[in-house]
């Protein structure tokens, strides 16, 4: 199996709450977020706390049964509890609108209950946790069965290049995108991982460069528009990303910039590969289409946020920063817009901070995703194995079928 070093779980349970690792302040500052209550993992997906199509099933999940342990134990009716249950679930679900992922786990859970209601609420909501529990770890076992299908498409000494992050972080553990990669790289098939840096959040610079770094897997970081000309030198033998939603004819929707590299990849004669686990597909959307595309804070395009430790050299540093976060976070008076938080962390202070880049009043266009045709799609590697053209039967079959698809040249 592939060693991931010291790379953490994304998503968990633990003592009655929902644990994350807090994505928007790495890879300088690794904080634990703990959610008491549904709207609390609620916050952290909108957020981009927690991030990645599969990793948001996961959380969604976790989310219904959090409040099915606290707010929900108070409702001892079940044709109430189960009404309640269905409303909070749809409330997760609309959380963010791309990543099917969010409300496939939304879903799972109305159904389990509604499954399962005739035990009654006492006896139904330790079985609402226990499934949210089984997706967790269905997730991990889905991803490493994908990887293994991936890393079978790679050649030896292969130069691969990601976009945005699929990794560990983008699910409760293993990865989809880099979990082809790391079991490639176990295999002794990677050369090296060229990673887009993945404007305007930075997934590729701050999560993907950490995960592979963890995991001792060699890269080098570039910025997104330097593809081109990678490619055109021939360094680059493949391309891997993840999918946030898949349509049934095999349009595929990630993470922005996606497209442009599905086109790239077509002029350079390189094969372009999405990595998913089967729950991203939405047979119910015939064509990308119609998938919705997310629109962000335009202040992700016009600065950037940046987290760090602050570790103070001298007694009088130290006393400085004493007395700004005495009474608390603190925050810093800047001119031109520019924000910064400073916290008290122990020995050290952890800034917040957001910087201008652009002029102020500029109008942003700021779409969080892309549709990539299937046409640019050379394959799409799932837990049952790798799909390809025509996707609406190799697709229908990973999603629907019995047994492991079948490889439709």
């Amino acid at each position: 199996m592939p060693d991931l070093g010291n790379i953490p779980p994304t998503i968990w349970w633990e003592d009655g709450t929902v644990r994350m690792i807090d994505q928007s302040r790495l890879p300088l500052v690794g904080d634990l977020l703990v959610c008491n209550t549904y709207d609390g993992v609620c916050s952290a997906i909108a957020g981009m706390a927690v991030r990645g199509a599969p990793a948001l099933g996961v959380a969604a999940a976790l989310a219904v049964a959090l409040w099915s342990e606290t707010e929900g134990a108070e409702i001892g009716d079940l044709d109430a509890y189960l009404t309640a249950l269905d409303r909070i679930a749809d409330e997760i679900a609309g959380t963010r609108p791309t990543a099917v992922n969010l409300k496939w786990g939304a879903e799972r859970m109305k159904r389990f209950a509604r499954d399962n209601a005739d035990v009654g609420p006492d006896a139904l909501r330790p079985l609402v946790l226990e499934e949210a529990l089984a997706i967790r770890a269905e997730d991990e076992a889905r991803n490493r069965e994908l990887g293994a299908h991936g890393a079978a498409l790679i050649e030896p000494g292969s130069r691969i290049l990601t976009h945005c992050n699929a990794g560990s972080l983008a699910t409760a553990y293993f990865g989809t995108a880099l979990g082809v990669i790391f079991t490639a790289h176990a295999e002794g098939k990677v050369a090296q991982v060229w990673v887009d840096e993945t404007r305007p959040v930075l997934q590729g610079a701050r999560l993907t460069a950490w995960e592979l770094r963890m995991a001792a897997v060699p890269f080098k970081l570039i910025c997104d528009n330097m593809a081109a000309s990678i490619m055109r030198r021939g360094l680059v033998d493949a391309v891997i990303v993840g999918a946030d939603r898949i349509a049934a004819n095999g349009d595929v929707a990630n993470k922005i910039g996606t497209y442009g590299l599905a086109v790239l990849c077509k002029e350079h004669g390189i094969p372009f590969y999405v990595a998913a686990p089967s729950s991203t597909v939405d047979l119910t959307l015939a064509s990308g289409d119609e998938i919705v595309i997310e629109e962000r804070d335009p202040r992700e395009v016009t600065g950037l946020t940046v987290s760090g430790v602050i570790e103070p050299h001298s007694g009088v540093e130290t006393k400085a920063l004493d007395a700004l976060t005495e009474a608390g976070p603190y925050a810093l008076g800047m001119t031109k817009g520019h924000q910064m938080e400073l916290t008290r962390k122990g020995g050290a202070y952890q800034f917040d901070a957001w910087v201008r880049i652009a002029p102020p009043s500029v109008e942003v266009y700021n779409p969080a995703f892309d549709v990539t045709p299937a046409e640019y799609v050379a394959a799409i590697i799932t837990e049952r194995g790798v799909a390809r053209a025509p996707y609406t039967e190799s697709l229908a079959e990973a999603c629907c079928g019995t047994g492991a698809i079948h490889e439709l040249e």
